[in-house]
């Protein structure tokens, strides 16, 4: 894969819309990935990212602890950038602010207006690329008729039905991130893989087969599920490797940690308990 140290001139005018697909993955205090929709990311130059916070979140804590990013840009046609970052400063006035709080999604939005700015140096970029949708097609079939062959028969309910539905449905996108070793996480999109139980997921690596082989049996991984209706779910838990059934070999992530990361209130699902009531019921500002 080639890597560019600028965005293109011409892309950086497909990052603007706020009607995209915006995902940075970051790292926690604990070193594990975590993965974010933030559709208010763009680049300002060439060599600098930007991005504009409404709501409350892990990522926001993250950045400040580790400031070694990963990002994914998608267009409605299917367009896709993705690259390394460094977090460097946030800002809750000037220009980059007032031009954030002028979009149409957040100038006329009620209750969130964006009230701080994020900027990222680049480290490094892939370039426009295209999603490989046949690829993709024939993997999510081919999961869809293995995957009860993978089924992981643990006791305990992990993914609600709600959340097993969002991972099945053939329209949903679904993005891995994990810790290279560089320090930096990788994204990864894997549009085709669904739940073959409440703690297991599972994907035929149709696409991306190259990238996907870099990961160790054992990696950490976090899974964000998402629809294009910006409903979504967080999970994570451990790449167990490749396991060869009949018809076809599958990756298999077995899950650990559920999030729900919609706004306005995020918490944890999974394990139980890690979901605080609401006392405040202010909007920041």
């Amino acid at each position: 894969m080639k890597k560019f140290k600028k965005f293109e001139t011409q892309d950086m005018k497909e990052f603007e819309p706020d009607a995209k697909i915006g995902l940075i993955a970051t790292i926690n205090p604990e070193g594990l990935p975590h993965l974010t929709l933030i559709t208010a990311l763009q680049a300002k130059t060439p060599t600098l990212l930007t991005w504009g916070q409404f709501s409350e979140g892990f990522s926001k804590k993250n950045v400040k602890t580790n400031p070694n990013t990963a990002f994914m840009i998608m267009s409605l046609k299917r367009d896709l950038w993705r690259g390394k970052a460094v977090w460097t400063h946030e800002e809750k006035e000037g220009e980059d602010y007032e031009m954030y709080n002028r979009k149409p999604m957040f100038r006329y939005n009620t209750y969130f207006g964006i009230h701080t700015v994020h900027f990222m140096n680049l480290k490094e970029t892939y370039g426009r690329e295209k999603l490989p949708m046949s690829a993709i097609v024939r993997g999510a079939v081919i999961t869809k008729c293995t995957k009860g062959l993978a089924k992981s028969r643990r006791e305990s309910t992990i993914l609600k039905p709600w959340a097993m539905n969002l991972f099945n449905r053939l329209d949903s996108l679904k993005f891995l991130a994990y810790i290279g070793t560089d320090g930096f996480p990788e994204i990864i999109p894997v549009i085709q893989c669904q739940a073959a139980d409440t703690g297991r997921l599972a994907f035929a690596p149709t696409a991306y087969l190259n990238e996907l082989k870099q990961i160790k049996e054992g990696t950490k991984i976090a899974v964000f599920g998402m629809t294009l209706q910006m409903e979504d779910v967080l999970t994570r838990g451990t790449f167990t490797g490749f396991r060869r059934f009949p018809g076809m070999k599958l990756g298999i992530i077995d899950i650990d940690w559920v999030y729900n990361s919609m706004p306005p209130v995020q918490g944890q699902i999974y394990p139980p308990g890690g979901t605080k009531p609401v006392t405040d019921w202010s909007v920041p500002v």
